[in-house]
């Protein structure tokens, strides 16, 4: 098997992620549908509804941060998975029967969004701590990179099929259908209960106090290397990762496009992110500070192209490049954090490390939805390039200092 698919030769492995491949195209059929349906059918070409209940999905990251890592590391990962998941195709069943209904009304996706940010605020650091429970730490940063592949493989295929069946069946059958694909993952999870021994559970204190809540925040401070990466990644997350505020309201404001044409920049974006994903997962070693650093300036320079292509097919293909970049560093930040953390604080410190990323992303969409709908949906993706300016900025400054001393 080549390099950058090692850990599939991983049985328990290989399991997770076939399921998991399907789990993450049913996602981006239910975000891409769920973002059309607000702007092009709930609100007047609004940016800023859209950056509303992308808000709502992601604000959970941060406000349930202290409990949702402490659970991650207490909890046995796969039955934790098992509710998350399970639960999220409950909402997915409910938002899709309220579309069919044709009574559906704009607070009602808000509440789902809001009610699927919690689950996923529990699901997110279990499901990337639980890749270190069922591969070796040899497999570690190439587990990473493949998970990255799957969840943008998944985005690849799945905004551009939802515009087709969007077009051709409407936004509620496009969530039911997303019903259907958290089965092989539940599947999957049921399986691994045989397959792998009884987690140990730790239950000295079954109660959390403040104290743990701030253990990864802690951890994360003594290693200052650490910490200048966390504050990179707000930098860069906050504005470059609203793709889908930016995204959609290029299409109908500018291109004056539909469901398909929405669906197929995500899917040009995602060219670029798999193949962000797979330099990420080919590397034998876990990426460098320096190398982050050199991937925000690419992040930056790119948004800036973005932003100033003149036609929907420049914008498009220069869409790839920037999915690249901004894959690369998100990838290489959760890479390089897991391998940097002891394995018993990895789930409180990847908590605080996708908090970082989605919670920051939550605080951003409000802004870059105002900034398209007040001053042009390009100046909102040119923020991106200035944020990105910022971190590559830091990151520089920080390694000369460290150098210095």
């Amino acid at each position: 098997m080549s390099n950058a698919f090692r850990s599939l030769s991983n049985p328990n492995y290989r399991l997770w992620f076939s399921g998991a491949v399907i789990s993450n195209i049913g996602t981006w059929l239910q975000r891409t549908a769920q973002d059309w349906i607000v702007i092009a059918e709930l609100s007047d070409n609004n940016a800023s509804a859209v950056g509303l209940v992308v808000f709502l999905q992601f604000a959970p990251q941060i406000f349930l941060l202290p409990i949702t890592g402490w659970v991650a590391d207490r909890m046995d990962r796969r039955r934790l998975m098992f509710i998350t998941q399970s639960l999220m195709a409950v909402l997915a069943l409910i938002l899709g029967l309220l579309v069919l209904s044709g009574h559906v009304v704009f607070w009602q996706v808000c509440v789902c969004a809001l009610a699927l940010g919690c689950v996923a605020a529990f699901d997110a650091p279990a499901r990337h701590a639980f890749v270190s429970d069922i591969v070796s730490e040899k497999e570690l940063s190439n587990a990473v990179g493949l998970n990255s592949v799957a969840f943008n493989s998944a985005r690849l295929v799945g905004p551009g099929v939802a515009g087709l069946l969007i077009a051709l069946v409407g936004t509620g059958w496009v969530f039911m259908i997303n019903v259907l694909t958290f089965i092989p993952l539940l599947m999957a999870l049921h399986s691994l209960k045989k397959r792998m021994p009884e987690a140990v559970v730790d239950n000295s204190k079954a109660t959390p106090d403040m104290t743990r809540f701030l253990e990864g925040f802690r951890y994360i401070w003594l290693h200052r290397e650490m910490a200048v990466i966390l504050v990179m990644s707000f930098l860069i997350c906050s504005l470059g990762m609203n793709f889908s505020v930016y995204l959609s309201a290029m299409t109908v404001q500018v291109f004056q496009g539909s469901a398909d044409q929405y669906g197929l920049l995500i899917s040009m974006m995602a060219i670029g992110s798999i193949s962000g994903a797979l330099v990420t997962a080919g590397r034998r070693s876990s990426p460098t500070f320096r190398f982050m650093i050199y991937v925000a300036l690419m992040f930056s320079i790119s948004c800036l192209l973005v932003a100033l292509s003149p036609s929907f097919w420049s914008f498009a293909v220069l869409l790839i490049l920037l999915g690249l970049s901004l894959q690369l560093f998100t990838t290489s930040t959760a890479s390089y954090m897991q391998v940097a953390t002891e394995k018993r604080y990895r789930g409180r410190v990847m908590a605080v490390v996708l908090a970082t990323a989605l919670g920051s992303t939550a605080l951003g969409a409000p802004v870059v939805g105002w900034v398209a709908d007040a001053f042009g949906a390009r100046w909102s993706i040119g923020m991106g390039g200035v944020s990105g300016m910022a971190a590559a900025a830091l990151g520089f400054w920080f390694l000369r200092r460290r150098q210095a001393t």
